[in-house]
């Protein structure tokens, strides 16, 4: 299942709590919702996604905004780990090209540590591993979701991505649940939710959009 902006906002499928109370969407209705996602080994996520993230959250924790975390993984699956996570979470301590942009920026503190706290509650999308055969189910499903212009293809055009689809199904790995239901393009990424529980807006990367977004849905009544 995915979902498009408009939508009611599904409960987020998660594996693992870091920090903090476990809770859901379902859980914060009357409140505006931000999750941002995230992976540990995403250099921008700690350079621009969170501490946007970290500076909403302190600037809006008591009037009426719940920011949560989700950690993900749809690449490099032995660094995005819950290991990893937990280490971040428990410790501060950063990994791989987070590691290396920190420190090439003076960004770390300790040696391998993150300069800044995160102080909303952290789970860790729920990761499953795909099916070792492609069906055709599987493929238009993916193109239902990625390409609702599909339709408007030449049967050449249509014939090219229905392989390079079954190509890239047959080469992944893994499927994050939470990431991919919320047809996210790649990390960081912030989703915006409603006092209604209506999914309203999805930023990709660090766009300066996400305080402009949450003020909006704020003053609706």
């Amino acid at each position: 299942m995915s979902i498009e902006i408009g939508s009611k906002a599904p409960n987020l499928i998660l594996s693992d709590w870091m920090q903090g109370l476990p809770t859901n969407i379902d859980q914060m209705i009357g409140n505006v919702i931000v999750v941002e996602v995230f992976q540990v080994n995403c250099p921008g996520c700690f350079l621009y996604g969170l501490p946007q993230a970290v500076n909403l959250y302190e600037k809006f924790k008591d009037k009426g905004v719940k920011v949560i975390g989700v950690a993900t993984a749809f690449e490099d699956y032995d660094k995005n780990t819950i290991e990893n996570l937990r280490l971040l979470v428990s410790e501060g301590k950063v990994i791989g090209e987070t590691y290396k942009a920190l420190k090439q920026h003076g960004k770390l503190v300790e040696g391998d540590k993150l300069y800044y706290k995160i102080p909303f509650p952290i789970a860790h999308d729920k990761i499953i591993k795909m099916p070792t055969v492609v069906t055709d189910k599987m493929i238009t499903e993916f193109i239902n979701v990625y390409v609702p212009d599909y339709s408007s293809y030449s049967n050449k055009d249509k014939s090219e991505l229905t392989q390079r689809v079954r190509d890239y199904l047959a080469n992944k790995e893994y499927s994050p649940i939470t990431f991919e239901t919320y047809r996210l393009r790649g990390t960081p990424s912030s989703i915006i939710i409603d006092k209604e529980g209506t999914l309203r807006y999805s930023f990709f990367g660090s766009e300066g959009y996400l305080e402009g977004a949450v003020n909006e849905l704020l003053s609706e009544r």
